[in-house]
C-alpha cells in the first residue's frame, strides 16, 4: 500500500512538470509531444517545456504515447486539486478553526490540534473509512463516466452526478450554485482559468510538502521555522495507527 502510495505521489510531482493542457477545449482530447511544446509556454512562459525524465515519450501499461500522456495530464490535475484542499485545510487546522457543531452523533467534538496530521490521527476509525469511501466513490464516478481521459477525453473533466443516483438533484462540481457568468464564458477564459488552476495546483503540490517537510524535520524548509509546528508521527505511514494497524510490515 504504501509503495503505491509512494509511487502515485511520483507519478503526481514527475506530471506537474509537464505543460497544462490549454490550448483544446473540446470535449475530446488527445495530445501529443508537440502539443505539450506548445501549450507549455502559455503555463510558463520562463521555463517553458521542461520534462527531464523525458516522460512525454513514454508509453506506460503497453499503451500509445497519447493515452500515456492522458493519463500523466490528468494525475497533474487530480494531484494539484488535492494539493490545494490540503493546503487550506493545513492552515484551517494549524489555527484551531473547527466547525461549531459535534463532530460525531455522540456528541465528540472535532479535535484541537497545532496541524493537519495531528487532525486525521485524533479523528475516530469510522470517519478515517467515511473519507477513505467517499474519496472512492468520487474515483470510481469520474473513471466510469464518458469517454476515458487515455481515450481522447476531456483532461480534469468531472462528470455532473446523475440525478438517478445520486438523492436531490445532480450536482455539477465545477458550478455548483450555478454563476450565469461561469456558464457563459467563452474558450479563451475557460484557457486562461485551465492555465491559472495548473499553476495554482503546481504551487499548492510545492506548499503542502512544504507544510510537511518542516513539521517532520524541523528547520528543514528555513522560511517555516517556527512557524510549523513539530508532528511526531509518521507522515509517510498515515495508515500505520489506524484503518491498518495489523499490518506493521508497512512501516
Amino acid at each position: 500500500m504504501m509503495k503505491l502510495a509512494t509511487y502515485a505521489a511520483l507519478v503526481g510531482s514527475a506530471a506537474a512538470f509537464a505543460p497544462a493542457q490549454t490550448g483544446r477545449v473540446s470535449s475530446a482530447v488527445s495530445e501529443t509531444k508537440a502539443d505539450l511544446e506548445t501549450l507549455a509556454a502559455k503555463a510558463n512562459p520562463v521555463v517553458k517545456f521542461f520534462d527531464p525524465l523525458n516522460l512525454a515519450e513514454a508509453e506506460f501499461w503497453g499503451t500509445s504515447n497519447e493515452a500515456t500522456i492522458g493519463f500523466l495530464r490528468e494525475s497533474e490535475v487530480k494531484h494539484g486539486r488535492v494539493a490545494m484542499f490540503a493546503f487550506v485545510g493545513y492552515i484551517v487546522h494549524a489555527n484551531g478553526i473547527t466547525w461549531p457543531w459535534p463532530m460525531t452523533l455522540s456528541g465528540e467534538p472535532f479535535p484541537q490540534v497545532s496541524n493537519a496530521p495531528e487532525a486525521w490521527d485524533a479523528i475516530p476509525e469510522a470517519a478515517k473509512w467515511q473519507i477513505m469511501l467517499f474519496v472512492g466513490f468520487l474515483e470510481a464516478w469520474r473513471e466510469s463516466q464518458g469517454t476515458h481521459y487515455m481515450k481522447g477525453g476531456k483532461i480534469g473533466y468531472f462528470p455532473d452526478f446523475d440525478a438517478k443516483y445520486i438523492p436531490g438533484g445532480a450536482l455539477n462540481l465545477y458550478n455548483p450554485f450555478p454563476r450565469k457568468d461561469i456558464a457563459v464564458m467563452s474558450d479563451e477564459q475557460k484557457e486562461k482559468r485551465l492555465v491559472a488552476e495548473i499553476n495554482n495546483g503546481r504551487l499548492a503540490m510545492l506548499g503542502i510538502f512544504g507544510f510537511i517537510s518542516e513539521g517532520a524535520t524541523e528547520g528543514s524548509v528555513p522560511a517555516l521555522k517556527g512557524i510549523i509546528s513539530h508532528y511526531d508521527g509518521d507522515v509517510m505511514a498515515p495508515f500505520a495507527t489506524s484503518i491498518f494497524p495489523s499490518f506493521p510490515a508497512l512501516n
